[in-house]
């Protein structure tokens, strides 16, 4: 557990409030590199709802030659694991979007009007851990022009953004907005994504929080302790989510 901030700091399980709607996650099984089965996707939704989950947006990814998921592909796969998910209601609990790489192919699937969004017209997406795409802003112009609202998924976890606020800023004057990975608040991806992410919140830049659970070791690091300082700035960011309702 990285502890660089002093002072006593809560379980992140404390701070999820109830009825959390999680818009991040990697719950479908076999369809990328979350859940590898049913049984699996019904144990981390059941840990999930112990501390207080109770709907899901799952977001499997889509990622040119990696995962060639589609709509179609991805919705077949979410009815078939609503009617075998042994869990209480979870047809009325679960549903999918998806999570994209803008990458050389993301802007032909927008153009087509087609994404899978998380409400309305708010698209997830990512972008590479190496580098930024040389035409982001430009992707990111032409993908609001054809209707959508870009949501970048964990911006804390790009390390060429860490030395420049300026960046994030550009980003969000660009009109992206900005959704966290709670498990940053915890230290587990590295004391500079948690630092990352505690600047963010300071700063008032994060909009929206997901769990983007891969399997068990995520969910147990939900029971670890906050390291940032300015976790208070977490609480109204958790009740954002609640905008994604369903």
């Amino acid at each position: 557990m990285i502890s660089f901030f002093r002072k006593e700091k809560p379980f992140l399980r404390d701070l999820i409030p109830d009825n959390f709607v999680d818009i991040h996650s990697h719950l479908l099984p076999g369809i990328d590199d979350g859940a590898t089965s049913m049984e699996d996707s019904m144990n981390l939704i059941n840990g999930l709802e112990e501390i207080g989950f109770k709907k899901f947006i799952t977001t499997p990814h889509i990622m040119g030659d990696v995962w060639k998921n589609t709509p179609d592909l991805i919705n077949d796969k979410l009815s078939t694991t609503v009617s075998e998910l042994k869990v209480p209601n979870i047809n009325n609990r679960l549903k999918a979007a998806a999570e994209y790489m803008i990458d050389s192919e993301f802007s032909e699937l927008f153009k087509k009007k087609s994404l899978l969004t998380l409400k309305d017209n708010y698209v997830l997406v990512e972008i590479s851990y190496l580098n930024p795409p040389i035409q982001l802003y430009d992707i990111l112009f032409d993908l609001q022009v054809n209707g959508y609202q870009p949501v970048l998924a964990h911006p804390e976890r790009y390390n060429f953004y860490h030395n420049s606020l300026d960046d994030y800023k550009k980003l969000r004057n660009a009109g992206c907005l900005f959704q966290l990975n709670m498990l940053s608040a915890t230290g587990y991806y590295g004391e500079r994504v948690a630092k990352a992410a505690d600047l963010l919140l300071q700063t008032g830049l994060i909009s929206f929080i997901g769990s983007d659970v891969h399997h068990n070791r995520h969910l147990e690091y939900m029971h670890k302790k906050i390291v940032l300082k300015n976790h208070e700035h977490l609480t109204p960011v958790f009740q954002n989510n609640s905008f994604f309702d369903f």
